[in-house]
């Protein structure tokens, strides 16, 4: 399987227009648009995160947790990860770090830059049966026990 985004490429730089826009930070905070391919024949849905593991928190710090993503998805346009909607119809957001169900974008502190890790997962259940706003947490396990194949894309943003 394979995750690829005309806005966000493997080991680039992440344009500002999909930086967080609060805590001095000036993006736009629009999610990236993202393509899949090559999922297996037994997927049945797909969660997306995005995952910096370079915080200078326990854990790292979650942008943007979705899943119940239909298995018919293929891409997500630019800004899918609003708040208020542009997601396909069934999917749900999570809570990230910033406690919003919707994407928030890059905004680490001054210094190095940062690997912002996009995860899609395929998986062999059409729910996971969490409700909105689950916590990455939730998220987490409950893929980890569905997941029939990955794909990674890795970002870089710093200030």
């Amino acid at each position: 399987m394979t995750l690829t985004s005309a806005d966000v490429h493997d080991g680039g730089t992440i344009a500002l227009t999909h930086v967080y826009n609060a805590s001095g930070c000036t993006g736009q905070d629009l999610s990236p648009a993202l393509a899949w391919s090559g999922a297996p024949a037994a997927t049945r849905s797909f969660a997306l995160t995005v995952h910096d593991p370079d915080a200078p928190h326990p854990g790292g710090f979650w942008h943007w947790v979705a899943y119940d993503i239909p298995a018919a998805t293929t891409s997500l346009p630019r800004g899918a990860g609003r708040a208020s909607g542009g997601m396909p119809s069934g999917a749900r957001q999570g809570r990230n770090d910033f406690g919003d169900s919707a994407y928030d974008g890059p905004c680490p502190p001054p210094g190095a830059p940062h690997h912002y890790n996009f995860v899609l997962s395929a998986l062999d259940v059409s729910s996971l049966n969490l409700p909105a706003g689950a916590a990455p947490a939730q998220v987490s396990f409950a893929v980890a026990t569905h997941t029939l194949a990955t794909a990674k894309l890795t970002g870089l943003y710093g200030r």
